[in-house]
Protein backbone atom coordinates (compact mmCIF):
# COMPACT_ATOMS: atom_id res chain seq x y z
CA UNK A 1 0.00 0.00 0.00
CA UNK A 2 2.90 2.36 -0.64
CA UNK A 3 2.76 5.51 -2.73
CA UNK A 4 5.83 6.63 -4.63
CA UNK A 5 6.44 9.74 -6.69
CA UNK A 6 9.29 9.52 -9.17
CA UNK A 7 10.87 12.50 -10.93
CA UNK A 8 7.69 14.58 -10.65
CA UNK A 9 7.82 17.94 -12.40
CA UNK A 10 5.03 20.48 -12.83
CA UNK A 11 4.89 23.95 -14.35
CA UNK A 12 2.13 26.45 -14.96
CA UNK A 13 2.99 28.21 -18.19
CA UNK A 14 6.49 29.64 -17.77
CA UNK A 15 6.42 29.13 -14.00
CA UNK A 16 7.99 25.87 -12.74
CA UNK A 17 6.49 24.74 -9.43
CA UNK A 18 7.94 21.24 -8.90
CA UNK A 19 11.22 19.88 -10.20
CA UNK A 20 12.31 16.21 -10.07
CA UNK A 21 10.50 15.23 -6.84
CA UNK A 22 11.15 11.71 -5.52
CA UNK A 23 9.49 10.41 -2.35
CA UNK A 24 8.40 6.98 -1.11
CA UNK A 25 5.38 7.13 1.24
CA UNK A 26 5.11 4.02 3.37
CA UNK A 27 2.06 2.17 4.76
CA UNK A 28 1.34 2.38 8.47
CA UNK A 29 3.18 5.70 8.67
CA UNK A 30 2.32 9.39 8.70
CA UNK A 31 4.25 10.68 5.69
CA UNK A 32 4.50 14.46 5.85
CA UNK A 33 5.20 17.06 3.17
CA UNK A 34 6.38 20.34 4.67
CA UNK A 35 7.80 23.64 3.48
CA UNK A 36 7.23 27.38 3.24
CA UNK A 37 4.08 28.74 1.62
CA UNK A 38 4.35 28.60 -2.15
CA UNK A 39 6.91 25.78 -2.21
CA UNK A 40 4.59 23.42 -4.11
CA UNK A 41 3.19 21.24 -1.29
CA UNK A 42 -0.43 21.49 -2.39
CA UNK A 43 0.46 21.13 -6.07
CA UNK A 44 2.32 17.91 -5.29
CA UNK A 45 -0.66 16.61 -3.28
CA UNK A 46 -3.00 17.39 -6.19
CA UNK A 47 -0.67 15.54 -8.57
CA UNK A 48 -0.70 12.51 -6.29
CA UNK A 49 -4.50 12.31 -5.95
CA UNK A 50 -5.14 13.06 -9.62
CA UNK A 51 -6.51 16.59 -9.43
CA UNK A 52 -3.53 17.74 -11.50
CA UNK A 53 -1.46 15.88 -14.10
CA UNK A 54 2.31 16.21 -13.68
CA UNK A 55 4.32 17.26 -16.71
CA UNK A 56 6.99 14.66 -16.00
CA UNK A 57 7.43 11.65 -13.75
CA UNK A 58 5.21 8.97 -12.23
CA UNK A 59 2.81 8.59 -9.31
CA UNK A 60 2.79 4.93 -8.27
CA UNK A 61 0.15 3.35 -6.02
CA UNK A 62 1.51 -0.08 -5.09
CA UNK A 63 3.56 0.05 -8.26
CA UNK A 64 0.67 1.08 -10.52
CA UNK A 65 1.18 4.34 -12.40
CA UNK A 66 -1.95 6.35 -11.67
CA UNK A 67 -1.69 8.85 -14.51
CA UNK A 68 -0.96 6.19 -17.14
CA UNK A 69 -3.73 3.85 -15.96
CA UNK A 70 -6.98 3.51 -17.86
CA UNK A 71 -10.21 4.88 -16.39
CA UNK A 72 -11.11 1.67 -14.57
CA UNK A 73 -7.67 1.44 -12.96
CA UNK A 74 -7.82 5.05 -11.79
CA UNK A 75 -11.32 4.48 -10.41
CA UNK A 76 -10.12 1.50 -8.36
CA UNK A 77 -7.33 3.60 -6.87
CA UNK A 78 -9.68 6.50 -6.11
CA UNK A 79 -12.05 4.12 -4.28
CA UNK A 80 -9.20 3.44 -1.86
CA UNK A 81 -8.45 7.12 -1.17
CA UNK A 82 -9.79 9.08 1.81
CA UNK A 83 -9.43 12.87 1.88
CA UNK A 84 -9.45 15.30 4.80
CA UNK A 85 -9.72 18.77 3.29
CA UNK A 86 -8.34 21.96 4.80
CA UNK A 87 -11.81 23.46 5.28
CA UNK A 88 -13.43 20.09 6.13
CA UNK A 89 -15.66 20.44 3.00
CA UNK A 90 -18.81 19.17 4.71
CA UNK A 91 -22.20 19.58 3.04
CA UNK A 92 -23.98 22.33 4.98
CA UNK A 93 -27.47 20.99 4.22
CA UNK A 94 -26.69 17.45 5.45
CA UNK A 95 -26.46 16.28 9.05
CA UNK A 96 -23.22 14.92 10.46
CA UNK A 97 -24.44 11.34 9.93
CA UNK A 98 -25.53 12.12 6.37
CA UNK A 99 -22.13 13.65 5.60
CA UNK A 100 -20.31 10.52 6.78
CA UNK A 101 -22.78 8.30 4.92
CA UNK A 102 -22.42 10.22 1.64
CA UNK A 103 -19.49 8.24 0.11
CA UNK A 104 -21.03 4.95 1.23
CA UNK A 105 -24.29 5.77 -0.55
CA UNK A 106 -22.43 6.99 -3.63
CA UNK A 107 -19.86 4.23 -4.08
CA UNK A 108 -21.18 1.07 -2.40
CA UNK A 109 -24.21 -1.17 -2.64
CA UNK A 110 -24.44 -1.59 1.11
CA UNK A 111 -27.84 -1.86 2.74
CA UNK A 112 -29.20 1.08 4.79
CA UNK A 113 -28.42 -0.86 7.98
CA UNK A 114 -24.85 -1.60 6.87
CA UNK A 115 -24.35 2.08 6.04
CA UNK A 116 -25.85 3.16 9.36
CA UNK A 117 -23.64 0.73 11.29
CA UNK A 118 -20.52 1.94 9.48
CA UNK A 119 -21.42 5.61 10.06
CA UNK A 120 -21.92 5.01 13.78
CA UNK A 121 -18.64 3.08 13.98
CA UNK A 122 -16.71 5.91 12.30
CA UNK A 123 -18.29 8.59 14.48
CA UNK A 124 -17.53 6.53 17.58
CA UNK A 125 -13.93 6.21 16.43
CA UNK A 126 -13.52 9.99 16.37
CA UNK A 127 -15.43 10.45 19.64
CA UNK A 128 -18.52 12.07 18.14
CA UNK A 129 -21.14 9.57 19.20
CA UNK A 130 -23.92 12.03 20.05
CA UNK A 131 -23.76 14.69 17.32
CA UNK A 132 -24.95 12.72 14.29
CA UNK A 133 -28.26 14.57 14.11
CA UNK A 134 -26.64 18.02 14.07
CA UNK A 135 -25.79 20.16 11.04
CA UNK A 136 -22.20 21.33 10.43
CA UNK A 137 -23.22 24.86 11.41
CA UNK A 138 -24.13 23.56 14.86
CA UNK A 139 -20.73 22.09 15.74
CA UNK A 140 -17.27 23.57 16.39
CA UNK A 141 -14.38 23.77 13.95
CA UNK A 142 -12.55 20.95 15.68
CA UNK A 143 -15.64 18.76 15.57
CA UNK A 144 -15.99 19.48 11.84
CA UNK A 145 -12.43 18.21 11.33
CA UNK A 146 -13.30 15.03 13.23
CA UNK A 147 -16.41 14.57 11.08
CA UNK A 148 -14.13 15.02 8.07
CA UNK A 149 -11.88 12.24 9.39
CA UNK A 150 -14.90 9.98 10.01
CA UNK A 151 -16.06 10.54 6.43
CA UNK A 152 -12.54 10.00 5.08
CA UNK A 153 -12.28 6.56 6.72
CA UNK A 154 -15.88 5.49 6.00
CA UNK A 155 -14.85 3.56 2.88
CA UNK A 156 -11.98 1.87 4.75
CA UNK A 157 -9.37 3.43 2.46
CA UNK A 158 -5.82 2.22 1.98
CA UNK A 159 -4.62 5.80 1.53
CA UNK A 160 -5.47 8.88 3.61
CA UNK A 161 -4.58 12.40 2.43
CA UNK A 162 -4.79 15.37 4.82
CA UNK A 163 -4.36 18.93 3.54
CA UNK A 164 -3.37 21.28 6.39
CA UNK A 165 -5.61 19.39 8.87
CA UNK A 166 -4.91 21.82 11.73
CA UNK A 167 -5.57 25.02 9.81
CA UNK A 168 -7.63 27.43 11.91
CA UNK A 169 -7.60 25.29 15.06
CA UNK A 170 -6.35 26.21 18.53
CA UNK A 171 -3.32 24.21 19.79
CA UNK A 172 -5.34 21.90 22.05
CA UNK A 173 -7.84 20.98 19.32
CA UNK A 174 -5.02 20.61 16.80
CA UNK A 175 -3.35 18.14 19.15
CA UNK A 176 -6.57 16.09 19.27
CA UNK A 177 -6.69 15.97 15.45
CA UNK A 178 -3.01 14.98 15.28
CA UNK A 179 -3.58 12.16 17.76
CA UNK A 180 -6.54 10.85 15.76
CA UNK A 181 -4.63 10.90 12.47
CA UNK A 182 -1.68 9.13 14.05
CA UNK A 183 -3.79 6.48 15.80
CA UNK A 184 -5.95 5.74 12.76
CA UNK A 185 -2.90 5.49 10.49
CA UNK A 186 -1.17 2.93 12.69
CA UNK A 187 -4.37 1.10 13.66
CA UNK A 188 -5.48 0.49 10.07
CA UNK A 189 -1.99 0.40 8.50
CA UNK A 190 -2.96 3.13 6.04
CA UNK A 191 -0.54 5.12 3.93
CA UNK A 192 -1.23 8.60 5.29
CA UNK A 193 0.08 11.73 3.58
CA UNK A 194 -0.15 15.03 5.46
CA UNK A 195 0.63 18.43 3.97
CA UNK A 196 1.42 20.83 6.81
CA UNK A 197 3.45 23.79 8.00
CA UNK A 198 2.49 23.18 11.65
CA UNK A 199 5.71 22.26 13.46
CA UNK A 200 3.79 20.78 16.39
CA UNK A 201 2.21 18.28 14.00
CA UNK A 202 5.52 17.57 12.32
CA UNK A 203 7.37 16.85 15.57
CA UNK A 204 4.47 14.95 17.18
CA UNK A 205 3.32 12.60 14.42
CA UNK A 206 5.74 12.81 11.46
CA UNK A 207 7.00 9.26 10.93
CA UNK A 208 8.56 10.27 7.62
CA UNK A 209 9.07 13.86 6.48
CA UNK A 210 9.96 15.51 3.19
CA UNK A 211 10.95 19.18 3.17
CA UNK A 212 10.33 21.04 -0.10
CA UNK A 213 12.37 24.11 -0.95
CA UNK A 214 13.31 25.76 -4.21
CA UNK A 215 10.78 23.65 -6.13
CA UNK A 216 12.49 20.38 -5.19
CA UNK A 217 13.07 17.96 -2.29
CA UNK A 218 15.66 19.54 -0.04
CA UNK A 219 15.63 17.10 2.90
CA UNK A 220 14.09 13.81 4.01
CA UNK A 221 14.07 12.13 7.41
CA UNK A 222 11.96 11.42 10.50
CA UNK A 223 10.84 13.66 13.34
CA UNK A 224 13.71 12.48 15.55
CA UNK A 225 16.37 13.61 13.07
CA UNK A 226 14.54 16.83 12.16
CA UNK A 227 15.84 18.89 15.06
CA UNK A 228 19.41 17.70 14.52
CA UNK A 229 19.51 18.54 10.83
CA UNK A 230 22.30 20.75 9.54
CA UNK A 231 20.30 21.76 6.45
CA UNK A 232 20.13 25.59 6.56
CA UNK A 233 16.81 25.88 4.71
CA UNK A 234 15.13 23.35 6.98
CA UNK A 235 16.54 24.98 10.11
CA UNK A 236 15.23 28.35 8.92
CA UNK A 237 11.79 26.82 8.31
CA UNK A 238 11.74 25.28 11.80
CA UNK A 239 12.87 28.55 13.41
CA UNK A 240 10.35 30.71 11.52
CA UNK A 241 7.52 28.27 12.27
CA UNK A 242 8.35 28.20 15.98
CA UNK A 243 8.74 31.99 16.06
CA UNK A 244 5.34 32.58 14.44
CA UNK A 245 3.69 30.01 16.72
CA UNK A 246 5.11 31.67 19.86
CA UNK A 247 4.21 35.12 18.55
CA UNK A 248 0.55 34.09 18.40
Amino acid sequence: MSIEVKNIGKSFGENPVLNDINYLMEPGKVNMIIGMSGCGKSVLLKCIVGLLTPDTGEVLFDGQDFHRSHFKGQREIRKNIGMLFQASALFDSLTVEENVAFPLKMFTRNSPKEISDRVHFCLDRVNLRNVGHLLPSEISGGMKKRVGIARAIAMQPKYLFCDEPNSGLDPLTASVIDKLIYEITHEYKMTTVVVSHDMNSVTNIGDKIMFLSGKTKAWEGDRHSLMNSNHPGLNEFVFVSDFMKNKK
